[in-house]
């Protein structure tokens, strides 16, 4: 699934080839066919030996990697892929890692996918892979050593530290092969990150998946985009009923001042049909404890809730748009769909008092101002 994707995101088919015709193994066919699940389009990989496959073991595929004419950094990367593979099924059955055979994960399949996905990503130029977490199923699956539980043991040995959801299908959704490249591959985990997406690309399966749940893999590629804010956030809240909010004007005024990220008051119905108010706070993480005690100080609050959360932001930059009423500020906000524009409040607001002139006029002119350039 992963080749799939990484064909479909645009890696060319006869240079995924001439990699992998870089080792010998035997005689082979690499088939590649177009698929559609649930109306979206997508492709499939097969890998057929023609000729009878024996299991390998970490030594075997050793020789085999480094008497290729691969890239040193193909055959790197990939004996590190192994290399994990191995020392998880050694932790799973006790035994050594030279003593481990790996049956399903050493037959020529799973060379040419680990091979291939390690040489593709190269191919494309990507350099930094980033991964939601990993969706796993239940139930069982039959391998060589019998009827296993899922997810697979060895796919949560090489899981550990890595973030995971279960999901509600009996199947198995992701396999020790899957989970050892996404170990070995990925930097990060979690939300998308910042980025321009430039591709998107699917690989196919080969079980249609069910009714609600197309057994795809998807790919997306782009360009990172550098944020210099906070991405993991502490969110703050408090309900108030014996507090009056005449003071939130002050107290914002001091909470950003702390280093506050954002500030909102909501009005609330509280116990015995009081009317009240839900503060809520999100903080940098270095800056959560002041803003806990200030709330403290500044409210009539006995206690407070918080919880760390991820949030994704947009790159902007604040510019200076040149109009009639001399410049004024507006903030640039890149989007995956282009830049969009925001002209500052406060900025719109002087040049509004000081022409006498509505302030909506001042944010059309900003904006088409812009658009003219």
């Amino acid at each position: 699934m992963l080749l799939g994707a990484l064909l479909a995101c645009g890696l060319p088919e006869d240079a995924l080839r001439t990699e992998l015709a870089k080792m010998d193994l035997g005689p082979w066919e690499l088939k590649v066919a177009a698929q559609r699940r649930q109306s979206i389009s997508a492709v499939s990989v097969t890998i057929e030996p023609r000729a009878e496959q024996r299991f390998r073991n970490l030594k075997t595929i050793i020789e085999l990697l480094e008497a290729s004419t691969l890239d040193e950094a193909v055959v790197d990367t990939s004996l590190r892929v192994f290399r994990r593979l191995a020392e998880a099924e050694a932790r799973v059955h006790g035994r050594s890692v030279d003593e481990i055979h790996f049956h399903e994960v050493g037959g020529l399949d799973t060379i040419v996918d680990v091979v291939g996905v390690v040489a593709g990503f190269g191919l494309l130029g990507i350099t930094s892979i980033h991964c939601s977490p990993l969706p796993l199923g239940r139930g069982f699956v039959s391998c060589a050593h019998g009827d296993l539980p899922l997810p697979a043991p060895a796919v949560c040995e090489l899981l550990k530290g890595i973030p995971v959801a279960g999901i509600d299908a009996d199947r198995e959704l992701v396999t020790p092969t899957g989970a050892a490249l996404v170990a070995e591959l990925a930097g990060g985990f979690g939300p998308l990150p910042p980025m321009t997406i430039t591709g998107c690309g699917y690989g196919a399966g080969d079980s249609p998946g069910t009714g609600s749940r197309p057994n795809l893999l998807r790919l997306i590629t782009g360009h990172a985009e550098s944020v210099s804010e906070d991405q993991q956030v502490e969110v703050i809240e408090t309900n108030l009923d014996d507090w009056s909010p005449e003071g939130f004007p002050f107290l914002c005024s001091r909470l950003f001042d702390s280093g506050a990220l954002d500030v909102s008051l909501a009005p609330i119905q509280m116990k015995k049909g009081r009317p009240g108010f839900r503060l809520t706070v999100m903080s940098g993480l270095a800056d959560s404890q002041r803003i806990k005690e200030l709330i403290l100080i500044e409210t009539s609050a006995i206690g407070l809730r918080f919880r760390s959360e991820q949030r994704m932001t947009l790159p902007r930059e604040i510019i200076s748009v040149e109009t009639r009423w001399g410049p004024i500020d507006a903030k640039k906000v890149k989007t995956p769909a282009g830049d969009r524009v925001h002209p500052e409040y406060e900025s719109c607001r002087r040049a509004a008092e000081r022409h006498n002139i509505p302030l909506d006029v001042v944010y059309r002119a900003v904006l088409n101002t812009y658009e003219n350039q």
